[in-house]
């Protein structure tokens, strides 16, 4: 087995182009392929325990976190992961968690947990997260 221990990587024609082969044949770019941000947070202090690329959080209240970037995204047009933890649910009553991004600009993600009742309708409360966890995928600016 080879091992290559180097401190930079370096494209040959373009400094951030670099071509990894997956597979046989199939090839993609490694800038693509790296996560450009993630986060795990608690939500009851609006602190973070791991991050990378993330300049500070905000606590929106309950079941809302802002995470603002500290290298923004070349766009609103990336795509997050947004995973909780939480202790239980506020209704009983049969009810689904949703988490996901609720908006997003290039230097921020708004993420929110909320509820809906089993029958498909939104019932308008937001859940009690413990943790949040984020990953984003894209181009940075």
């Amino acid at each position: 087995m080879s091992e290559l221990k180097v401190d930079t990587l370096t494209g040959k024609t373009t400094a951030n182009d670099i071509t990894v082969t997956a597979g046989a044949t199939a090839t993609m770019s490694l800038e693509q392929g790296l996560a450009k941000a993630y986060i795990y947070s608690p939500a009851t202090s609006a602190s973070i325990t791991d991050s990378f690329n993330i300049a500070s959080i905000t606590d929106g209240g309950t079941g809302e976190q802002d995470m603002a970037f500290v290298s923004s995204m070349s766009d609103a047009n990336y795509s997050s992961i947004v995973a909780i933890q939480t202790v239980n649910m506020q209704n009983t009553g049969g009810s689904v968690r949703t988490v996901g991004v609720h908006s997003k600009t290039s230097s921020l993600i708004d993420a929110r947990a909320d509820y809906i009742i089993s029958n498909g309708f939104y019932f308008g409360g937001y859940e009690n997260v413990v943790f949040y966890n984020m990953s984003t995928h894209g181009d940075l600016a």
